[in-house]
């Protein structure tokens, strides 16, 4: 039977009660709200695209012009969390679980988000920055702040897939200016493949991020493109190789030398992957011996990214003011309000459409094949076959017992207070 989380008509009202709240309103019951709806939206959209179906997400975002308010609401939680929660932090020891990033950016979504864009390209350039600094050290493992930095890993590797969505698809003269010169992203590119942050080395073994986990890779895969090797790739394609992208770039002295330095990663079995890169092998290859002519001088009317610059502006001096009142109002909840919040949570985040939205089925934890079954009792093992699920159960047994324990824990807590 196939797993649905919103019908049509549900996500046409979803889609049109979103609006672009305030940063005073971030965790606010409205706020919520509108995080269930978001979060529900994005789900379907997951399951509309890997099944090839109808997106209907998307085509009722476009048609209603919503996608400008999804980029101002992940605007809207960064300057939250860069202005407000170090001194929430403060206040109080609290950490929110409910911040969320909507990325929906399609082919005709850049075009409907008109200028919004814009905004979101500086968005994803602040979390490639971030991503390509943080990969020099031991990245986004820190003590007492480990969800959060694995969190903030997780995002900004969702920038890279946004950004190559941009490439693909913007036409707009303001948009390449802001990609090409302001930004200069081609070279921010180059950084990221030569560090790439999401490849390690660990206890001698090599580990690239896949699918949401570090994975340790087999010594005949290392060699292997994964999926965000690849929209570096692309996107380094569309940003050099496109007609209106070659004019806009200013081949400098300093910018040809950090394009030059692909020459080393255009291997045969990178290009093997991806033979489209052969272009850009060959573009590299000229532009080695050749001096491109220099820019042309062009008026350019700018526009000017409003969103972020708007929130900075109406909050500006009143930050400390805005984490007191969400202390008080909105993060000291009664017990009863975080039962419900709870509840909502967890009609939000289904397990059955979770599962289906996993690039991977489930493994035995036996054998390692694919599994259909759960291990009854915790509810947290699988199983391919009972003889994997009896084999394996000598060192599943204490683990078993702890989750079945804690759970039963948590439902007689949550029985006793309800009656009382």
């Amino acid at each position: 039977m196939e797993t649905s989380v919103v019908l049509p008509v549900e996500a046409e009202g979803f889609v049109q009660s979103l609006e672009a709240l305030s940063l005073k309103e971030v965790g606010s019951s409205r706020w919520f709200t509108q995080h269930e709806y978001t979060e529900k939206l994005n789900m379907q959209a997951i399951l509309n695209a890997s099944a090839m179906h109808n997106e209907f997400v998307r085509e009722i975002l476009v048609s209603h012009g919503k996608i400008a308010v999804l980029i101002h609401e992940m605007i809207l939680i960064e300057v939250w969390k860069q202005k407000v929660f170090p001194i929430l932090c403060q206040l109080q020891d609290f950490i929110p679980k409910n911040t969320f990033h909507l990325y929906m950016v399609v082919s005709d979504a850049c075009e409907a988000a008109d200028d919004s864009v814009l905004d979101l390209v500086d968005y994803c350039h602040r979390k490639l920055m971030l991503l390509a600094s943080k990969a020099t050290g031991a990245a986004f493992v820190t003590h007492d702040q480990q969800n959060l930095t694995e969190l903030e890993f997780e995002i900004c590797l969702m920038a890279v897939s946004v950004l190559r969505y941009i490439t693909d698809h913007t036409e707009s003269v303001s948009v390449i200016n802001r990609l090409l010169c302001t930004h200069n992203m081609p070279c921010v590119l180059v950084q990221l493949i030569h560090c790439c942050p999401w490849s390690r080395f660990k206890e001698g073994e090599v580990e690239k991020y896949v699918n949401g986990r570090w994975e340790k890779i087999p010594a005949e895969d290392r060699l292997k493109m994964t999926k965000l090797d690849g929209q570096v790739w692309i996107s380094l394609y569309n940003l050099l190789l496109k007609e209106d992208c070659q004019r806009k770039y200013d081949f400098n002295h300093f910018n040809k030398n950090q394009l030059l330095k692909l020459r080393g990663f255009l291997t045969e079995v990178l290009i093997d992957q991806l033979p489209n890169l052969v272009e850009l092998q060959r573009f590299l290859a000229h532009l080695s011996v050749t001096d491109p002519p220099p820019l042309k001088k062009e008026l350019i009317l700018e526009q000017i990214p409003e969103i972020r610059n708007h929130i900075l502006t109406e909050n500006s001096g009143k930050w400390k003011a805005i984490a007191k009142y969400q202390v008080k109002e909105l993060f000291n909840l009664s017990e009863s309000d975080l039962k419900i919040q709870a509840k909502r949570l967890a009609e939000t985040y289904n397990l059955d459409v979770i599962e289906n939205l996993l690039p991977d089925k489930p493994k035995c934890g036996s054998c390692g094949k694919e599994a259909a079954k759960r291990c009854s009792r915790c509810q947290g093992e699988w199983y391919c076959h009972r003889e994997c699920q009896v084999k394996h159960w000598p060192k599943h047994q204490k683990t078993c017992q702890l989750l079945t324990e804690v759970t039963e824990r948590i439902q007689t807590e949550l029985h006793i207070n309800s009656s009382g």
